[in-house]
């Protein structure tokens, strides 16, 4: 009876469970296509690239492809130790009306390619090569310092801050524009459409979404009166008075994970802070395989629990969680299996019905959280291996934030000691 007793327990606390962290990825604030509005302020959009050979390109032509009126593009190549600066230069040649480098090779202005040309006034294209790395400072708040320190946008217009793995669709900047100012955002972002194609995205990826959305619920972020806050750092866009009002990234220098600290420093200081559904307009290639998802989303992780003590025990949590649908939940229905074999009687039959439930509401969850992120529902079948990799995630990050240890990203070292 103790068996069937607990077994019941665990099936009504698994449902509990599934239904709350599948239900809180609610996007209300959805951004459609618009047309480019008739009275445009500039809009100054900030690309930071640091060994970005694989994407760089493709980002970049994707901004300057904007049917807004008015804008720039600022890339700031971040030591780049990879084929990043030669794509970089190859776009300024690409482009038509090249000038003369200003400051020696730190910089080039260039008007874009035709695919922008057509709708009016170009926008110029900077390259801009990034300084050392000063004490303090983490790599990519530095980077986005200096290029907002160079962008033309003024008190009345816009930063746009575009991470070089996400590319835009052509009506980006006027639709999320339209709606920064529907909404009344001094901070306006979007989550990206993210593209999985390799095995280990597809098994992966979508459960660290979905966690994600547990922990960060965009109603909580979208109320003005709570303090939650986060940001997606591959698309903000923030008015040029409120960053500079805030200190803009020299503010959360320190921090790699900037984003969420940029949307911190917005909403604490009282300004208006917006997360909207964007999958419509932008795309989003994170990681290709699965060691780079280990790097990035450990350190991501180990971040926001040692930035944010709080998160700890939810940390900890999180990972039981994982342990318990990777090894526990296949392992569930062969217990009952067993005891029925041997004996169990009509109570082992209970246990495997419980068991065979919470499976069937968790795979059809996952179906539908596959689904809506472009792969196939059959991937629900990998959530306990999915599951045992984000564990050990977590479980990983946790032992670091508690040992003092550092993390390593783009081949620079933070958080020791």
């Amino acid at each position: 009876m103790l068996y069937l007793i607990l077994s019941t327990a665990l099936f009504l606390g698994g449902l509990i469970i599934i239904s709350w962290i599948h239900n809180q990825y609610h996007l209300d604030i959805v951004v459609e296509p618009a047309p480019p509005p008739s009275n445009a302020p500039l809009i100054s959009v900030c690309i930071p690239a640091r060994n970005e050979e694989r994407n760089i390109r493709a980002c970049v032509e994707a901004v300057l492809a904007q049917d807004y009126p008015n804008f720039e593009v600022i890339v700031l190549d971040d030591r780049s130790t990879d084929s990043t600066p030669e794509i970089l230069r190859e776009l300024t040649l690409e482009s038509d009306g090249a000038g003369a480098p200003l400051s020696g090779q730190t910089r080039e202005q260039v008007s874009p390619s035709r695919a922008s040309r057509d709708h009016g006034d170009a926008p110029v294209l900077q390259i801009l090569s990034g300084s050392d790395l000063p004490k303090g400072w983490a790599g990519k708040p530095h980077a986005l310092y200096q290029a907002s320190a160079a962008a033309r946008a003024p008190e009345s217009g816009w930063l746009c801050f575009i991470d070089a793995d996400t590319f835009i669709s052509p009506e980006s900047l006027s639709s999320c524009y339209a709606k920064a100012l529907e909404t009344q955002a001094d901070m306006f972002t979007i989550m990206t459409f993210q593209i999985m194609d390799s095995f280990w995205e597809k098994v992966v990826m979508p459960l660290v979404m979905t966690g994600l959305s547990a922990g960060f619920s965009p109603r909580k972020v979208n109320d003005p009166s709570r303090k939650d806050a986060i940001a997606n750092g591959q698309f903000i866009l923030i008015k040029r008075a409120v960053y500079d009002a805030i200190g803009g990234h020299e503010s959360v220098k320190g921090s790699i994970v900037e984003d969420k600290a940029i949307a911190e420093q917005v909403k604490w200081n009282g300004y208006r802070l917006i997360v909207a559904d964007g999958m419509k307009l932008a795309r989003t290639r994170m990681y290709t395989s699965l060691p780079e998802m280990w790097e990035g989303w450990t350190k991501n992780i180990y971040l926001g629990l040692r930035d944010q003590p709080s998160l700890m025990a939810l940390g900890v949590f999180g990972a039981f969680l994982a342990v318990i649908v990777s090894l526990f939940l296949p392992a569930w229905p062969i217990i009952g299996l067993i005891w029925y074999l041997h004996g169990g009687g009509w109570m082992a039959m209970a246990i495997m019905l419980e068991a065979l439930l919470v499976w069937a509401y968790m795979l059809y969850a996952r179906s539908i959280a596959a689904q809506h992120m472009g792969i196939s529902p059959w991937y629900s079948l990998t959530t306990p291996l999915g599951a045992a990799i984000f564990g050990a995630m977590m479980f990983t990050s946790t032992w670091k934030v508690l040992s003092r240890q550092g993390v390593t990203w783009k081949g620079r070292t933070y958080g020791s000691g």
